[in-house]
């Protein structure tokens, strides 16, 4: 997992402890996509308590890979106040910021930060953006049901899954779907916005 995951998940770790009911839908969601085994699951239902089991699920899920995090938000569909509020806490973490500070490296003109990315540069964005694509995602304002359509339609292509997310995305915002708008979710997903280089220079 992320650092900057790791680190948002233990800032919060006392209000999903106290918010969170794992048991109803998470803790399911995280076993049918494989990021929890089976025995996870026997350790996270063993807890006594709800709170208990929350902090169970905490402490394992910074071990259960670079998927864990992205999934975890995924399964927070009826906790989506919570949920944006994770999103918030990586989009205000120290570092690059939105404007001159995130662009600063890249060069890029304020024309093409103000543009609205063509189907080449989707599709050669979704071939470079790894096992993040599902947080850049959800940052882009996708729902969790429309990610998980996008991976059940294209199930033997993730580059094809996070194409047909972007473009569903671009389709919803209309001009608002810029480049510099895709650059704030990169960062968000704790990506660095140099991957845009290579898709627009």
């Amino acid at each position: 997992m992320d650092p900057a995951h790791r680190a948002v998940l233990r800032k919060f770790r006392v209000d999903l402890s106290e918010q969170l009911l794992v048991s109803d839908s998470i803790v399911p969601f995280l076993f049918q996509e494989g990021v929890l085994s089976p025995a996870q699951v026997e350790q996270v239902e063993a807890q006594v308590t709800n709170r208990s089991k929350t902090l169970k699920l905490l402490d394992l899920l910074p071990n259960r890979g670079p998927r864990a995090f992205p999934t975890f938000l995924q399964a927070l569909q009826d906790f989506s106040w919570i949920r944006d509020q994770l999103l918030q806490e990586l989009q205000t973490a120290p570092g690059p910021g939105p404007g001159p500070g995130l662009t600063g490296d890249l060069l890029l003109p304020d024309s093409l930060l103000h543009k609205v990315p063509s189907d080449r540069d989707l599709s050669r964005l979704a071939s470079r953006l790894g096992a993040q694509w599902e947080l850049v995602l959800l940052d882009l304002g996708l729902s969790p049901e429309a990610l998980y359509r996008c991976r059940a339609d294209h199930s033997l292509s993730s580059q094809s899954a996070v194409l047909a997310g972007l473009v569903q995305w671009r389709r919803s915002e209309g001009r608002k779907a810029t480049v510099e708008r895709l650059l704030q979710s990169l960062q968000a997903a704790g990506l660095d916005p140099s991957v845009l280089e290579d898709v627009l220079l």
